[in-house]
């Protein structure tokens, strides 16, 4: 037994090397580097975008998720097919570039815009400029990915990213072997405001001659982020607002650690909500609804957007109270929660419901716990939520399952209010 132990030491250092990613582990990862460059031009509303690999291994085919009518004049030197939908590409060598025009300007069905150029900005997400991509590679071969702009003179660049260079970012994330740059960015002849707010570097971009109130916005976030990171810990290291007017679609849109806002929303609403914190929320949450759940999301976040407020000082409990009660009007326009898109009357209900939540699970547990503990989960999974998703969570943290998230009780009307 005695001249066996040196061998099982050997065993299980080994296993203990594995199972902790150890030196050995991470030496097989292989890296190449993928650099995105994106020329811009005054008023011209496409841009070139080029896609450049270059290491000793390369993946064998990207395959690209595009639009033909954003995305056109595909181009490469290795073997290349372009259908409506996808673009199949496979590079060769040490060394390949992709390139293609992004069409810059999309309006909504509303008519204002969500993507735009003008003869001296630019403002559009970094998952619109590049396609969704689709990587076939060896699991032991990650990307290095840069995106850098070639912009005219005068004009800088911000994105969620902490610039690596000139005009140029350093694009990271751990969970993904191929990295592609994702949310807001705002190019051009623009005005930046940032601060440290606890762990958040919180960041305030808008066009140089805007009505934006880049430093007012900066005061009222340093004034509500602290209770928001209350509720979600886990918050984004560095986000991004950007803001600009017309012909900018006329509301807020999150994406990920970053968002817009429109630059004439007020910072909080006649009726005592906050549309800046309204997508505060949404990037703090990161989820999104299947077909009939949207309600869930739109629903948390003006619900944490009115309780921020309120847990901040920046309402009073009256006003809060009065807020409730211009939901509970509008609520009663919606005859259902379940639908794929969530209205202003089904939000102003969904809120009414996260209330009752909040309610019941604090009479469940002595107020050991909170729609807070719920809310925290749901952000810690991200990803798709459904309701049956939210009951069970729901459950864990109350500890039985909720009246108030019974499927029955959600798809009655609500009961008209007594005499």
């Amino acid at each position: 037994m005695i001249a066996k132990l040196p061998g099982l030491r050997t065993v299980l250092l080994a296993i203990a090397s594995l199972v902790m990613g150890g030196p050995a582990l991470a030496a097989k990862i292989a890296y190449y580097d993928a650099t995105y460059r994106a020329t811009f031009k005054p008023g011209v509303e496409h841009a070139q975008v080029e896609l450049e690999l270059n290491g000793a291994r390369l993946p064998s085919k990207l395959v690209l998720r595009v639009d033909s009518k954003r995305y056109r004049n595909f181009r490469s030197n290795q073997p290349l097919e372009v259908g409506d939908h996808e673009v199949v590409w496979r590079p060769q060598g040490k060394r390949s570039t992709l390139s293609y025009e992004f069409a810059v300007n999309h309006q909504r069905s509303s008519g204002g815009y969500d993507s735009y150029i003008t003869q001296d900005w630019a403002l559009f997400r970094g998952d619109k400029l590049i396609p969704s991509t689709r990587v076939t590679a060896p699991r032991d071969l990650h990307s290095r990915t840069t995106l850098q702009f070639q912009l005219p003179k005068g004009w800088s660049a911000v994105t969620r990213y902490a610039a690596s260079g000139e005009h140029s970012f350093r694009i990271e994330d751990s969970k993904r072997r191929f990295v592609q740059p994702v949310g807001w960015m705002l190019i051009g002849k623009i005005g930046v405001r940032s601060e440290r707010i606890h762990h958040v570097t919180a960041v305030i971009a808008a066009p140089e001659g805007e009505s934006a109130r880049r430093q007012d916005a900066l005061a009222f976030i340093n004034w509500n982020l602290p209770k928001l990171l209350e509720v979600f810990p886990d918050f984004p290291k560095r986000v991004l607002i950007v803001s600009a007017g017309n012909p900018m679609w006329r509301g807020g849109l999150s994406g990920p650690a970053s968002l817009y806002v429109h630059a004439d929303r007020p910072l909080i609403s006649e009726n005592r909500t906050s549309p800046l914190l309204h997508e505060l929320v949404h990037v703090a949450l990161g989820i999104r609804g299947d077909n009939e759940s949207d309600w869930i999301v739109e629903g948390l976040a003006e619900f944490y957007s009115i309780q921020t407020l309120r847990r901040s000082g920046g309402i009073s409990q009256k006003r809060y109270e009065q807020a409730i009660e211009h939901l509970n009007k509008s609520a009663r326009r919606a005859p259902t929660l379940f639908a794929k898109n969530s209205t202003g009357p089904t939000t102003a209900r969904a809120v009414l419901v996260f209330q009752q939540v909040d309610v019941e699970i604090r009479s469940l547990t002595g107020g050991a716990k909170s729609l807070d503990d719920v809310a925290r989960k749901l952000a810690a999974d991200r990803g798709e939520v459904s309701l049956i998703q939210l009951q069970e969570i729901a459950q864990q943290v109350a500890g039985k399952p909720l009246r108030s998230l019974q499927r029955e009780r959600l798809m009655k009307p609500l009961a008209e209010p007594g005499p």
